[in-house]
């Protein structure tokens, strides 16, 4: 398996919250000792973050699921539960993060920058912070609340100021090593670059990083070679430097042939991901004229390469001929595309407070006395009850009347006996509608007992 993988489909959980603890002090002569259930810890988020030593997602592609850890369950005597750890998983510079319906969450460039991807779920309240003067010793506990788990796929697309593009063995790895202090893997047959290569130039008081990428053939946007390879890394390059190899033996090839091939199929790319390459400065590098059939050759087509306006340089990575005048205008380039660049405005938080009267649930009839509840607060309430303890049903039952939902099933035409659904409609608890039970109207009995449901 190749050390360089740039996609990578991930499983994530975030750590479920810690179940809260129904607990009484006892002590020797003092039978009311209270309730001293403590709280259920915190899952433990799962987050991404972007470190310069990580830069390939091969991990992963190998260890596709990863969850971060559990709160633990709080206990007696006020001792709340511990928070989970949270997952920190390291990804290259230039990570894309998108959702299982493509959609992208989020573009992760910068040393450091982090992005909570799966919220751990909030602890379970024990039955000491659930004391009120209505229920001074509460026989239950509140559930912790599940993690989010979801699905993701990262993509690393190289974040590069200048983009190399050429035939396999144009001499790619061979310029950007003599450019800068990179020292990639050069070879003389196809396919030697076999992940992206960055190095960095300092032209004057620029300076900017070229990427060398797996090199085109015809056919490499529709992912022949390793053409999707390459393509996917240039698409945030500002400049393009076409290297075309003036002493190739392939018959049928010449710099002018292999220039069209590369612009087609970086127009064919273009097409299918409708990321515009088209006004990207490009700088032609007519490569190996130390060879003296290559400097001909190179004499022959600069004139027709200049009257379609492009840029002609005569470089040699061998003998280091052109390089300077390379690097200056490659330089050149990069400033003028970083001054055109548009000054992004910091990133501003809009708290929008909640409406007056908004009730922030929504009850839907789905049927003939059939109704649906949809919202966020009734759905993470329902989640934390224990159904196996009448207590907390009548607790869940009192806290949905205070948030108005009795009235809302009345005005939305429920009568007696309706089918009335909370959360999600996969796994949705049903429960039989009875108004005629009075909500926060608490009969003393045994605790994690309620009178009203017997």
């Amino acid at each position: 398996m190749p050390d360089f993988v740039d996609e990578a489909v991930l499983q994530i959980k975030a750590g479920d919250g810690g179940h809260g603890c129904a607990s009484i002090h006892r002590e020797k002569f003092k039978p009311l000792g209270g309730p001293d259930g403590g709280n259920g810890g915190r899952g433990g988020d799962v987050i991404l973050q972007v470190d310069r030593n990580t830069a390939t997602l091969l991990d992963y592609q190998r260890r596709p699921h990863r969850k971060a850890r559990n709160g633990t369950p709080g206990q007696g005597g006020h001792r709340s539960g511990a928070q989970g750890e949270d997952l920190i998983l390291t990804v290259p510079d230039g990570t894309v993060v998108t959702g299982s319906d493509g959609e992208v969450i989020a573009d992760l460039v910068g040393e450091g920058t982090q992005l909570v991807i799966a919220t751990g779920g909030h602890g379970g309240l024990g039955n000491a912070a659930l004391a009120s003067t209505k229920r001074k010793a509460p026989g239950f506990a509140l559930k912790g609340e599940a993690g989010d788990e979801l699905e993701i796929r990262l993509e690393i697309k190289t974040i590069a100021d200048v983009g190399l593009v050429g035939f396999p063995s144009a001499g790619k790895s061979s310029l950007i090593a003599a450019l800068s202090a990179a020292r990639p893997k050069i070879a003389d047959y196809p396919f030697t670059t076999l992940i992206p290569n960055l190095g960095v130039v300092e032209a004057g008081e620029t300076q900017y990083v070229v990427a060398d990428v797996p090199g085109l053939i015809p056919g490499a946007s529709e992912g022949k070679g390793l053409g999707l390879a390459f393509l996917r890394h240039i698409e945030r390059c500002s400049t393009l430097l076409h290297v075309l190899d003036c002493a190739t033996f392939e018959p049928g090839r010449d710099p002018v042939s292999d220039l069209e091939v590369l612009e087609a199929e970086l127009a064919a790319y273009a097409a299918q991901t409708e990321v515009d390459l088209s006004d990207r400065p490009r700088i032609v590098a007519l490569n190996k004229v130390d060879v003296p059939d290559g400097r001909e050759l190179a004499d022959m087509v600069t004139p027709m390469l200049q009257e379609r306006g492009y840029q002609v340089i005569h470089v040699s990575a061998a003998s280091r001929e052109g390089l300077r005048e390379l690097s200056f205008a490659l330089a050149a380039q990069v400033a003028t595309a970083r001054e055109a660049k548009p000054v992004e405005e910091p990133t501003r938080l809009v708290l929008r407070p909640r409406e007056i009267g908004e009730v922030g649930f929504q009850v839907v009839k789905a049927g003939e006395n059939t109704f649906r509840v949809i919202g966020d607060k009734p759905t993470r309430w329902v989640r934390q009850t224990d159904f196996t303890n009448e207590e907390a049903v009548g607790y869940l039952a009192d806290r949905l009347n205070r948030l108005g939902i009795e009235a809302a099933l009345a005005k939305a035409g429920a009568t007696e006996g309706a089918e009335v659904q909370i959360g999600d409609t996969d796994d949705a608890v049903v429960f039989d509608w009875d108004p005629t039970i009075d909500a926060d109207e608490i009969v003393p009995g045994p605790r994690g007992t309620d009178a009203r449901l017997a």
